[in-house]
């Protein structure tokens, strides 16, 4: 049986008991059809009444009929097996329109009829002459769409004047004098049109995706190269511990050695000195009872041998004195411990710079050699917090006393922040700021939220550097931590609207701190430079307009 001739659905060939198609089928004496086995199984469960009932229609039967299967509606029921599926229409699938009851997807949809047809009721279409002409085209929900609201007509015809479809009629009335073409016509100047765009989007794709590949190459050569930094840093400041350790062990090791000689020449003398001390005891004690014998003879005879001084070689002729001064040993052990903090320090800073530009190769600014030209950038008064105080030429903002103003929906009203009179909303932008100890700089959308506290970040619509005495960071989330050697006196902002990128430089050495990237913002919508101190001493200042130029990042 051919495809799309078959004259039945697949409903009325299922058994009412497992829902599908027939299998053996058999028919009982009431003339419903079952599956063999379906079948079996409701009665076996009734057997113990001795009464058997269709499932359908509940006539009984008495005793339990003879089971036979149904060879012809088991061959129609293969046949039907044969012919593709019309499973009833699922959820986003178009309805047959003519189906009742349970409807079936449509597989066609008709722009004469504007109906949509399944399977079976698009036979007619294909085998009568008189739906010869109609145009079927691929099911679909918006049949309507394509047809004129005004006249209840077939969008034939495209006027390229007012850049719409419209019906014969519309080209009669109030599209008459228009340029009109037809729809197919239409559609050949656009699909050319389209190609073109096509062509340009995978232009830019091949360029992105290009442009992707290097990043991660990139990315991937930067953490090679900061695994093999790192190793060779640990290797290297392990071998300066060890030096040091080495140093220290050594200079212990003169001072303990300067020690022991000390302390043995020192041991030698008070031997010296104690067996002397024991001597002249001695003898002053002959001496005492020499005084005082009685006898003058042998006072007279003793008297030669025992009063003999003693001699001047005795006694060591220089004293003792450590080899070495604890507090020379002190000076020259701090001394070198500046000398070694200092060269630290200074070594630190190239460390730094020299990381951070590696960084910045990841995020190559397309206008570092351009020329900027500085942008006007004046602060907005009727946006400032009520506890920042502005100078009168809008160029200097620093933390004051709170004081009472008039609120508004554009004034802060949590964070002490204040952003200029002049917005962007194309091209690319820079301004220089001479800044304090406390400060957020960079831009902010006009949608971005500035009543209540709210977090400092991309996702909020704010792309700013924030500085502290101990803290310097880019404000993502979470934060990126920058080398505190490298916070500015004078920070550089540049933004580039079509871009949408802001980036930040050392005015000092042009050097690259920071870009954001991928700034997220309607077309067209307003961005703000933005400023926040909490200063109270010294204010940012706007610094005067002069031509720059970036330092460039390059390779080497």
């Amino acid at each position: 049986m051919a495809e799309g001739t078959f004259p039945f659905s697949q409903d009325q060939f299922s058994c009412s008991v497992c829902l599908d198609l027939l299998k053996d089928p058999v028919t009982l004496l009431c003339g419903h059809s079952y599956c063999m086995g379906c079948i079996k199984n409701c009665w076996d469960q009734e057997d113990q009444t001795g009464i058997y009932s269709c499932p359908q229609c509940r006539q009984t039967f008495t005793p339990r009929p003879d089971l036979h299967r149904n060879t012809i509606l088991a061959e129609v029921v293969e046949k039907l097996k044969e012919t593709p599926a019309h499973s009833p229409a699922g959820p986003g699938d178009v309805l047959c329109d003519v189906c009742t009851g349970r409807k079936r997807g449509a597989v066609k949809s008709c722009l004469v009829c504007l109906a949509s047809y399944c399977q079976t009721h698009l036979q007619p279409h294909y085998e009568s002459p008189a739906f010869k002409r109609h145009k079927m085209v691929e099911a679909t929900g918006q049949l309507q769409e394509k047809i004129c609201s005004t006249h209840d007509k077939l969008l034939e015809v495209y006027c390229r004047t007012d850049q719409k479809c419209v019906c014969y009629l519309c080209v009669m009335d109030e599209h008459r004098g228009h340029d009109t073409v037809s729809a197919a016509s239409g559609r050949t100047e656009k699909q050319k049109q389209l190609g073109e765009t096509q062509t340009q989007t995978q232009q830019r794709l091949q360029e992105r995706e290009k442009k992707l590949q290097e990043l991660r190459q990139a990315v991937e050569s930067l953490r090679s190269s900061a695994h093999t930094a790192v190793q060779d840093t640990d290797r290297i400041f392990t071998e300066l511990i060890c030096s040091i350790e080495r140093t220290h062990s050594e200079v212990t090791q003169l001072i303990r050695a300067q020690e022991r000689a000390a302390v043995s020449q020192a041991e030698g003398l008070l031997e010296r000195l104690e067996k002397e001390i024991a001597e002249l005891k001695r003898r002053d004690s002959e001496l005492n009872q020499l005084s005082h014998t009685e006898d003058h003879i042998h006072f007279l005879q003793d008297f030669q041998s025992v009063c003999v001084p003693p001699g001047a070689g005795d006694s060591p002729s220089t004293p003792v004195r450590p080899h070495f001064s604890p507090e020379a040993v002190r000076r020259a052990v701090s001394g070198l411990k500046e000398r070694l903090e200092d060269l630290c320090k200074k070594e630190s800073i190239k460390i730094s710079t020299t990381v951070t530009e590696v960084y910045s190769l990841l995020t190559p600014e397309p206008w570092s050699r351009a020329e900027l030209l500085h942008s006007a950038v004046t602060l907005d008064p009727d946006t400032a917090h009520c506890g920042l105080s502005l100078s009168e030429d809008g160029k200097r903002v620093r933390w004051g006393q709170r004081k009472s103003l008039s609120d508004n929906p554009h004034r802060f009203d949590y964070w002490e922040c204040v952003v200029s009179r002049e917005a962007f909303t194309s091209g690319r932008h820079y301004w220089e700021v001479e800044v304090n100890r406390y400060w957020r700089i960079g831009v902010t959308r006009e949608s971005a939220e500035r009543k209540g506290r709210f977090s400092f970040s991309p996702q909020q619509g704010y792309w700013c550097l924030y500085s502290d005495p101990g803290v310097f960071s880019a404000l993502t989330a979470p934060r990126t931590r920058l080398p505190l050697s490298l916070r500015p006196r004078k920070l550089g902002v540049c933004v580039d609207i079509e871009e949408r990128k802001a980036s930040f430089y050392t005015v000092e050495s042009r050097a690259h701190l920071y870009t954001f990237t991928d700034m997220v913002f309607p077309q067209g919508e307003k961005i703000y430079p933005v400023f926040w101190t909490w200063d109270q001493y010294k204010a940012l200042e706007l610094l005067p307009a002069v031509s720059v130029e970036i330092k460039p990042v390059t390779d080497s």
